[in-house]
């Protein structure tokens, strides 16, 4: 096939996981946009709505290292495409809750369902992805998650306004399934498996992917070795406070702005979109600024630095965004914190496939562990804060105190050494 008509295979690639990430915001952040009929329907408190939306977080949290760790074993292909099948189910089962206890299990296990999506996407980009590429495949990747939420916060606005909630839960449960069968017939878990991909492009991947050859290594791993590894409890520290500040966005920015502002349901749903078109924009930045600084031969520096701004970032807007009196102020502000906490998306996960290697899976999943231990504390965090203190300035004085400790983190961390030797 010649060169003029030849679209890399990867590219496909990269673009499945993408519309992945896209689909796996827009059913996380529905019910968010969902909380006051769901409140109303079911007779739920704010606080009781945080321990949904922490329900969640949680589920997501305790299986990412197993997911991790069957990914690296069984290949992207299948298990991607049976975790999204089961996330999709519990999303359309998430319309069906009666009461706060069925909502608080169905929203646990579509949490469960969930938690596999990032590390599988981490095992396919080292099989596919060169490492010179990794940084704009991530970033692509992620910013699909926040275009996801931004389109969803509107669009399931109107969603819910036109069918009612439960109604809206369903049509999000069809349209995973309909990814998953797609992801299945379309992806092979490496390059040399797919028939449609170009003898060059293959010859490409595997001469500058880290192994020149796919790992046929069984090494059985455990979680007490992940945990003995510096490299691996600095990742985690450092994306446990990337997901607190990001996480705000996800769960209690629409009803906090929609309050506060006295705003109608559908125009809170686009002041509130406008961080998260932001937070696309710091993965775009991020994934372009890792790659031009690694192709000038500085590897670690590829991976710090664009994290230290991003967390510096995501620190000044989240202390300026309390000095705000409108609506544009708060969204200027929170735009630029969820700007830098997703500069801090791709030198993350880029960072887990270079020490991870063939556990990419594993590491990445644990780390992901970490980051949402973090968003279920801001789901309960912010609802308790304000109940205390009839204020949110604590709040964002606490999110900014852990991006600033980040920073520190990553002047620790040590992208060119393998988790089991640092």
């Amino acid at each position: 096939m010649s060169k003029t008509n030849y679209l890399p295979r990867r590219y496909f690639m990269i673009a499945g996981t993408f519309l992945l990430a896209l689909l796996l915001y827009v059913d996380r952040i529905c019910i968010s946009v969902a909380k006051e009929p769901i409140s109303e329907a079911l007779d739920l408190s704010d606080k009781q709505m945080g321990w949904v939306l922490a329900a969640f977080s949680l589920g997501y949290a305790f299986f990412q290292t197993p997911s991790g760790m069957l990914v690296d074993k069984l290949g992207a292909r299948k298990v991607l495409a049976t975790i999204v099948t089961i996330w999709s189910i519990f999303t359309a089962f998430t319309g069906m809750a009666w009461n706060f206890v069925s909502l608080l299990i169905v929203r646990f296990l579509f949490g469960a369902g969930e938690a596999g999506a990032f590390p599988g996407m981490s095992r396919a980009i080292y099989s596919w992805i060169p490492l010179k590429e990794r940084g704009i495949a991530t970033g692509i990747n992620f910013s699909g998650s926040r275009l996801g939420a931004a389109f969803a916060l509107p669009a399931v606005a109107w969603l819910i306004d036109a069918f009612g909630w439960r109604t809206s839960f369903f049509v999000l449960g069809v349209i995973g399934i309909i990814w998953a069968i797609a992801w299945y017939l379309l992806f092979r878990n490496n390059p040399e498996d797919h028939d449609g991909i170009s003898k060059e492009e293959k010859e490409l991947i595997i001469a500058t992917r880290q192994d020149k050859e796919p790992s046929s290594a069984k090494e059985k791993l455990n979680f007490g070795q992940l945990l003995k590894s510096k490299n691996m409890w600095l990742a985690m520290g450092q994306y446990f406070a990337s997901n607190f500040t990001f996480f705000f966005a996800l769960t209690w920015l629409f009803p906090h702005i929609k309050g506060e502002y006295n705003l109608e349901t559908v125009e809170a749903g686009f002041y509130t979109a406008i961080p998260l078109v932001f937070g696309a924009f710091g993965n775009w930045f991020s994934g372009w600024l890792i790659d031009r600084i690694f192709k000038n031969g500085k590897w670690d520096r590829s991976r710090i630095l664009p994290a230290s701004l991003g967390f510096l970032l995501a620190a000044i807007g989240l202390l300026g965004s309390i000095y705000m009196d409108t609506a544009i102020g708060a969204i200027i502000f929170l735009s630029i914190a969820i700007f830098g906490a997703d500069m801090t998306l791709p030198p993350s996960w880029a960072f887990c496939v270079d020490i991870g290697k063939e556990h990419s899976g594993a590491v990445s999943g644990t780390m992901n562990m970490a980051g949402n231990i973090g968003a279920f504390l801001t789901a309960l965090v912010f609802p308790y804060i304000l109940a205390w203190t009839g204020s949110t300035t604590l709040f964002f004085i606490l999110g900014s105190i852990l991006n600033i400790i980040a920073i520190l983190f990553w002047f620790k961390m040590k992208p060119h050494k393998h988790f089991l030797a640092y």
